[in-house]
């Protein structure tokens, strides 16, 4: 199957402005991603799905694929959607968000090829596990349950599952109990080209998460696990510990 790694760009951000183009290392943030797909080896490409004039000419100008998308588009996910209607080619699309600087070219391979193992699978992401209790309560972790078979039972901010009874060592078992769901998902094609027809349901307005749409209209995710995943950038203490990672590595 052939693969493209797509990476959806907004120029706006809340927490930290206009971060995929703050470029204290020498390159924005966009590019670093960019160069960190690169490292891939199953998909044959990449395009950069962007909102703004500015990060076309940003990508295009680091010798990037750049695509001008709906500037209204309500996810990354209608972006990716938006560049599969022109890529009849393409087999699968693999999101990576565009302020993920450190992500593994390992993890892009390895969510690529559960789809491609998985021929009842629609969409497939990875998790990571959680080994301590503060990232398991916080509401920003998104947390994933699976089935023995490896599919994607339910996404929450909240603790699932939930002890009836704390005990510390549930942190520590292996395989592990409690999973943190990570932004990357790869998709059919025919799935994207669907994906207009899927109501907003009532457990995406709730949790507000995007993949509850896909697993209440009957969707199935296969869930990977990896053993650790690099931190995106959110916040100007994010982008301030890359810069760190970054100088340390002697670049």
């Amino acid at each position: 199957m052939i693969g493209e790694i797509v990476l959806p760009a907004r120029l706006a951000s809340t927490r930290l402005p206009e971060k995929l183009l703050l470029n204290e290392t020498g390159q924005t943030v966009l590019e670093h991603t960019y160069q960190a797909c690169q490292t891939a080896k199953r998909p044959k490409g990449i395009t950069v799905a962007v909102d703004h004039p500015r990060l076309f000419d940003t990508v295009t100008g680091f010798g990037g694929r750049a695509q001008l998308t709906d500037v209204n588009a309500q996810s990354g996910t209608d972006r990716v959607a938006e560049v599969a209607r022109g890529r009849p080619d393409v087999d699968l699309f693999i999101n990576v968000q565009g302020d993920e600087p450190e992500i593994a070219g390992s993890s892009i391979d390895a969510v690529m090829g559960l789809l491609e193992s998985d021929p009842n699978a629609q969409v497939a992401t990875l998790a990571t596990p959680i080994r301590n209790r503060h990232d398991l309560e916080d509401p920003a972790c998104v947390k994933v349950v699976r089935a023995l078979d490896g599919a994607a039972l339910y996404f929450s901010r909240s603790v699932i599952p939930h002890p009836r009874t704390w005990d510390d060592a549930l942190l520590i078992k292996e395989p592990p109990v409690f999973l943190q769901h990570l932004g990357i998902y790869a998709y059919r094609r025919d799935f994207l080209l669907r994906l207009h027809e899927l109501q907003v349901s009532e457990l995406e307005q709730i949790e507000k998460l995007e993949q509850l749409r896909f697993l209440q209209s009957g969707c199935r995710i296969v869930v990977g696990i990896v053993p650790r995943s690099p931190r995106g950038i959110d916040t100007r203490e994010d982008y301030d510990q890359f810069k760190m990672r970054w100088q340390a590595r002697g670049n």
